[in-house]
């Protein structure tokens, strides 16, 4: 065939074409398992800093599987959900749905001093993204112990800092039940308080609409878990 034709050409290109596609694909599918492997590791690695633990370098799998002692999920009446697995509940999907239709993780986890904690994962919006996070209960399942928050493209310096520690560190001692009412906690601006006198923190100075957007997010995750938080206090007292 001569080379130089356009017919060459083309079959040269096509040809090209699928010897590298099946390669991209061969290469996607062996390197998947290992990247899920990473996925998880980090999701690991969150929970685990809303019960404000941090594995060593290299140890998040088994610092996670020796701290965690049980994973469940439950309905918005508090009852267990048998036959699902906690750690692969679609959060985000999950928190689209009507309260009474969610399956909600809960994460049981002890701490260095043998306490137990109780982590549940929250979702929602940002400015500019999604927003996520997991929050920390003491066994008596009213009192935050701990809480870790993420995001996908917030403005750094601004609402990226919900990240930080200063601004989730806020939320440590914060409680959710008030003269018996379920209260979770609010996000205002800085120097306001809320008027229904539920506990509250801090927003981000400038990140007004992420702040707001965490805000909501606890609403609207934790609220369904009040039956499950409620019968955890019910049995610590």
């Amino acid at each position: 065939m001569n080379k130089q034709s356009n017919t060459y050409t083309v079959i040269y290109i096509f040809v090209m074409v699928v010897v590298v596609g099946a390669a991209l694909a061969l290469t996607s599918l062996a390197l998947k398992p290992r990247q899920q492997q990473n996925i998880d590791a980090d999701k690991m690695k969150q929970i685990l800093a809303a019960a404000l633990i941090e594995p060593q370098k290299g140890q998040i799998v088994d610092t996670y599987n020796d701290c965690v002692t049980s994973t469940f999920v439950v309905n918005a009446e508090g009852e267990r959900i048998d036959g699902v697995d906690a750690f692969t509940v679609n959060v985000a999907e999950q928190s689209k749905l009507s309260a009474d239709s969610r399956e909600l993780p809960v994460f049981e986890v002890r701490t260095a001093d043998g306490a137990t904690k109780y982590i549940l994962p929250v979702y929602g919006a940002g400015l500019w993204g999604p927003i996520w996070g997991y929050v920390a209960f003491n066994a008596d399942g009213a009192t935050i112990y701990g809480a870790y928050f993420a995001h996908q493209g917030e403005t750094p310096g601004l609402g990226a800092e919900i990240e930080k520690p200063a601004f989730s560190s806020q939320f440590e001692g914060k409680t959710v039940f008030k003269d018996g009412r379920f209260k979770p906690i609010a996000v205002v601006k800085t120097g306001q308080k809320p008027l229904d006198g539920e506990d509250y923190v801090d927003g981000i100075s400038g990140g007004t609409i992420t702040s707001k957007g965490v805000g909501s997010m606890l609403d609207n995750c934790l609220s369904p878990y009040k039956a499950f938080l409620k019968s955890l206090n019910n049995s610590n007292n």
